[in-house]
């Protein structure tokens, strides 16, 4: 986990406690898939106890995990842009406790306040750059001749 990725560093008070309004709680056990890679992104949560692993499909192969995400990680942002279609998979890797977000509602918050959008549009960026290099470099690991080379 990096600082950017997770909810009290990625947006204000403010902001949080705006998001926070629309939030509800759910459970996953161990083993339940949230969403699947290529299908409609409609909603988004927020870890608060538990383990989600992301993981990418490679042809040929079984699905790769690519990151696990802990207390506080957004899980999801494939619902922040159109097509809305998930661009990895998620299974909870332990009993998962989460808030789980409506991306239409908060969609149309960031439409009615500039701000507030500007600052979930930065947060999701961070995290798709930390998705991208922690995927990169899995792969790396995994399928590379001699892996990433990055011990992180």
């Amino acid at each position: 986990m990096t600082a950017t990725t997770n909810l009290s560093a990625g947006l204000t008070a403010g902001h949080r406690e705006r998001l926070m309004r629309l939030a509800r709680e759910v459970s996953f056990d161990v083993g339940t898939r949230l969403f699947e890679e290529g299908r409609r992104a409609d909603r988004f949560w927020i870890v608060r106890t538990g383990a989600v692993e992301l993981d990418l499909r490679v042809p040929g192969r079984r699905a790769a995990v690519v990151q696990s995400l802990g207390h506080g990680e957004l899980v999801g942002w494939s619902w922040h842009f159109a097509p809305y279609v998930w661009h990895l998979g998620a299974e909870a890797a332990s009993p998962v406790r989460a808030w789980e977000f409506d991306a239409e509602a908060v969609r149309a918050m960031c439409a009615q306040d500039a701000e507030f959008g500007r600052a979930v549009a930065e947060w999701v960026g961070r995290v798709i750059a930390d998705r991208l290099h922690a995927s990169r470099v899995r792969l790396l690991d995994l399928y590379a001749l001699y892996g990433s080379g990055s011990r992180i």
